[in-house]
């Protein structure tokens, strides 16, 4: 027995207690309530939609005819702009703005742009899949038969649209089924038309042109499709 309680046994003993307190202390024990570990840390509330998206009015402060009011005159403004005095056509682009809401000169006018740029691009390097989708069926049919007599003579053509320095509304009409918006165009590129020897037969490689076009883009406002096809071209001289 005087062995078991000699100084030593007794010194690692309290170092064994001391231990086991502090361990107690800083981890604690288990009641069996304890939350899961998922739970002890609660998830932030969902961010909502209308909180991520800047409101361009703001909340309760504007009443719906307000809106409707500001759109009205911001439309009869662009109307104004872009019909330059030409009663005719103010007339039908507020006929195309009544019957289809989506409707507004200054932005068609940019989608204009964008669609001519892809469409004399893609009749260049004979890419018939985004004519397709941008032309009407008989217009289509016209330049995939200009691209297939070009593609069995072996031309090729090197193309780089530049720019477009002028564009405007020629008309624009609702003829009780669809709305149909005729633009021209005033485009400058560089196009140059070879042979299968690379001979040149057509245009100039080094040189910049101007080409004008008057196209017609048309669209049925009440169909779910908000995409406007071309349904005629004709080149101005």
């Amino acid at each position: 027995m005087d062995e078991f309680f000699d100084l030593p046994t007794l010194i690692v003993i309290a170092i064994a207690v001391f231990v086991l307190f502090r361990l107690r202390s800083v981890l604690g024990t288990r009641t069996g309530t304890e939350r899961p570990p998922v739970e002890r840390r609660k998830p932030a509330d969902p961010v909502a939609k209308d909180d991520v998206v800047v409101p361009m009015q703001p909340r309760g402060t504007a009443a719906p005819e307000l809106d409707d009011d500001r759109r009205n005159r911001k439309l009869e403004a662009e109307i104004e702009q872009f019909a330059r005095s030409d009663a005719e056509l103010a007339t039908g682009l507020r006929a195309v703005a009544e019957v289809d809401p989506t409707f507004t000169p200054k932005s068609f006018l940019e989608g204009a742009k964008q669609a001519y740029e892809m469409i004399v691009t893609a009749y260049a390097s004979g890419d018939r899949a985004t004519l397709k989708n941008l032309l009407e069926k008989d217009v289509f049919d016209g330049f995939q038969s200009a691209i297939a007599e070009r593609e069995a003579a072996g031309q090729t053509v090197d193309f780089t649209f530049v720019g477009l320095p002028k564009v405007e509304f020629s008309d624009a009409e609702y003829d009780r089924k669809n709305v149909l918006v005729t633009i021209r165009f005033h485009a400058e590129v560089v196009s140059a038309t070879r042979d299968k020897a690379g001979t040149l037969v057509e245009g100039n490689a080094d040189q910049v042109q101007t080409i004008a076009d008057e196209w017609t883009f048309q669209r049925n406002p009440k169909s779910r499709d908000p995409n406007w096809k071309v349904v005629t071209t004709s080149q101005l001289d």
